[in-house]
């Protein structure tokens, strides 16, 4: 595609796409996000395939952004979920020296890079790149009930250390 090529495409469909996106993930800076991810992904299907007639763009990208924008709720609730299983392990443990609001991303990110490799990869791969085990599965080709394993197993193992403070 050329330049003008993607800023009709942009002009001509952001604002639908933006709507879209904050109505389901109900935050304005990541549908924003979700949008420009749905035309760059646009951008590039165009120019590896192309996509014929004017309809089937905008249905073509409307559907992307949905998918983003559910992917992002998914990755929201895993996220609240882990640090809501953390919280509760933590006060089960009785450590009333690490409290959830102090630890940092730093702190976790630290944790995280210190695992072994095969835990630090799947907590990355499901955490940050919110992806699911059967994808994992075919990027890595690891059973997907192995993976769920490492998964709880890598859970754990970062809870304890963060719990720990080490």
């Amino acid at each position: 595609m050329t330049r003008e090529e993607c800023i009709r495409v942009y002009s001509k469909y952001s604002r639908k796409l933006f709507n879209v996106s904050f109505r389901i993930v109900g935050d304005s800076a990541l549908a924003e996000e979700i949008m420009q991810d749905s035309i760059l992904k646009f951008i590039q299907f165009e120019g590896e395939k192309g996509i014929a007639g004017e309809a089937r763009v905008g249905a073509w990208l409307v559907r992307t952004c949905v998918r983003g924008s559910i992917d992002a709720l998914r990755r929201m609730k895993r996220d609240r979920e882990f640090l809501e299983e953390y919280a509760a392990e933590t006060e089960e443990a009785g450590s009333p020296e690490v409290e959830v609001g102090q630890i940092t991303i730093e702190t976790v990110k630290k944790e995280m890079d210190s695992l072994p490799g095969p835990y630090r990869l799947i907590l990355n791969l499901v955490l940050i790149e919110g992806l699911d085990y059967e994808e994992i599965s075919e990027i890595t080709g690891v059973k997907e009930g192995a993976l769920r394993t490492r998964f709880s197993r890598a859970r754990k193992m970062l809870a304890d250390r963060l719990g720990k403070g080490r």
